[in-house]
């Protein structure tokens, strides 16, 4: 009955923010599949356009040489939550763009204005196919990309947490390091002029600091459902 309720239900657009460790692609992924919508990891379109640039010889580091070549490569996501994919000119790179060498490089990328162009006309056109709603994950959606997205949700959890917890992810015991590297993230994506992480006015809070994954979706799972009752 619960499923018949949610394939009839409003659709809706839920946009979550937030720096990385606070348990958001997991998060948006459950959720979205809970409540049978489509999803979006933004996240892994700016890791999959500077995967191109490293495997295309493109310094990274050069800002007109990386605008120069951002409409080049084709970026196809699938919005299915119990299997996203992404594919770059037609090549499986789910893989790929999660190396340390992506990692490090996909700030600069992303902080390029016309890559930030290309990729949020991108997410929109996504979005707005998504006729029965989307759940869209990022550091922008609710503040740039998506402005009127139906519920805006901003997650965040303390330094520590989140090193722990992408410690864990990239099983890697170095914990103070990935603590370090959050932070440079951090710092980066949020002081870069175009599109900086940021929580939107509109947004809900959600501190996951002290909350386990479970208590993190239901608490999101809540808030969506609230949405949609109220529309």
């Amino acid at each position: 009955m619960e499923n018949g309720a949610a394939r009839t239900a409003p659709a809706v657009i839920v946009a979550i923010d937030g720096p990385s460790g606070t348990g958001k692609s997991s998060t948006s992924k459950a959720v979205a599949a809970q409540l049978r919508l489509n999803y979006l990891d933004t996240g892994a379109q700016y890791r999959a356009i500077t995967w191109w640039m490293v495997a295309n010889g493109v310094d990274t580091d050069d800002a007109q040489a990386v605008a120069a070549a951002a409409d080049k490569p084709e970026i196809l996501s699938g919005t299915d939550p119990e299997n996203p994919t992404i594919t770059v000119d037609g090549v499986d790179v789910a893989g790929p763009i999660r190396t340390q060498e992506v990692t490090s490089k996909v700030s600069a990328v992303s902080a390029v204005p016309e890559i930030r162009t290309r990729i949020t006309e991108l997410q929109r056109a996504i979005a707005a196919a998504a006729v029965t709603g989307i759940v869209v994950e990022g550091r922008d959606i609710g503040t740039t990309v998506l402005p009127d997205a139906d519920l805006k949700i901003f997650l965040t959890a303390a330094a520590e947490a989140r090193a722990a917890r992408r410690s864990g992810e990239l099983k890697d015991s170095d914990v103070k390091a990935t603590r370090e590297a959050l932070i440079k993230r951090d710092a980066a994506d949020s002081t870069r002029k175009t599109s900086p992480l940021a929580k939107a006015d509109d947004a809900v809070e959600v501190d996951t600091t002290d909350l386990t994954l479970p208590q993190v979706i239901e608490c999101v799972v809540t808030l969506v459902e609230e949405k949609r009752a109220g529309k």
